[in-house]
């Protein structure tokens, strides 16, 4: 039986940020695995979200780069979540526009499944358009 293991948050900022030598080996050699798909991981929607607020508010990292990174981890082979392409569509909106990751997941998962956003954001409703 495959062990499949749950990321938490700080593996993947320790894997991104490389500011922990030790911290960054271990991500490094998980993540190696990840990619090969010799190792099964999960990544809730609530770590990648956590994920995309820290990288942005506190290591200022730019939208654009935050999206690329987190998108190439997405695509390891070992790497499962609920939603792919709902979180793939939405790291590249929260790219794009000034929404948060949050808002960028509510636009795009009621897109997908053809719901209506009800929201009082002034910036995701211009974005989602009246309805």
């Amino acid at each position: 039986m495959k062990t499949i293991r749950v990321v938490d948050t700080n593996v993947i900022l320790r894997y991104l940020l490389a500011d922990h030598p030790e911290h960054f080996a271990r991500a490094s050699e998980f993540m190696a695995g990840l990619k090969s798909g010799n190792q099964t991981a999960y990544i809730p929607e609530s770590v990648l979200a956590e994920c995309v607020f820290v990288l942005l508010k506190f290591y200022r990292v730019p939208r654009t780069e935050i999206a690329e990174k987190l998108l190439g981890i997405l695509s390891f082979q070992g790497v499962e979540c609920e939603n792919r392409i709902v979180l793939q569509d939405a790291l590249l909106r929260f790219a794009s526009t000034n929404l948060s990751i949050v808002d960028a997941l509510v636009w795009t998962i009621a897109e997908k499944r053809d719901w209506q956003v009800f929201s009082f954001d002034a910036d995701l409703n211009k974005k989602v358009g009246p309805k």
